[in-house]
């Protein structure tokens, strides 16, 4: 199981995503360009003690990580508001990768036609989204639940 995260743009939703899937053991993968300074040193400063139990995974852009992806035939789930299935309704399995868009403007309309499966997280009416980082261990949760990988 690994987490993509789609051009980071707010540095404090990046470390909580880092955090979380070094506790759930879930390898990362982050696409730049990010919006803020992404390397060890600078991760280390914003207090991301947990920075040596992540297994990070750098890309400098969405080409070279899809490339890379494609050549492993694992399966790409984008989280989107804009998808038609409910994250609980989905069979996760030990090779997916999940990916988050970014903060601001989630993921262009290519990127989003080259995923294989959309999930989405059922909201209250009238509300638009849940923050990144809620989002991503919320659907990490319960692909670990379904795999069985809970302590």
């Amino acid at each position: 199981m690994r987490l993509a995260l789609y051009q980071p743009d707010i540095a404090q939703n990046t470390g909580t995503m880092l955090r979380t899937c070094a506790c759930l053991d879930v390898a990362v993968d982050v696409i730049g360009p990010t919006g803020f300074d992404m390397s060890d040193r600078a991760l280390r400063r914003a207090g991301m003690d947990y920075l040596a139990h992540v297994r990070l995974e750098r890309h400098a852009s969405w080409e070279e990580f899809n490339r890379q992806r494609c050549a492993t035939g694992r399966r790409l789930i984008l989280l989107s508001t804009h998808a038609d299935t409910p994250y609980t309704r989905h069979d996760f399995v030990d090779d997916d990768i999940i990916m988050v868009g970014r903060e601001s403007a989630g993921v262009p309309d290519d990127v989003a036609g080259l995923c294989d499966v959309g999930l989405r997280i059922p909201v209250a009416h009238g509300l638009r989204s849940l923050n990144v980082a809620v989002a991503a261990a919320m659907v990490l949760g319960e692909a670990v639940r379904q795999l069985g990988k809970s302590s």
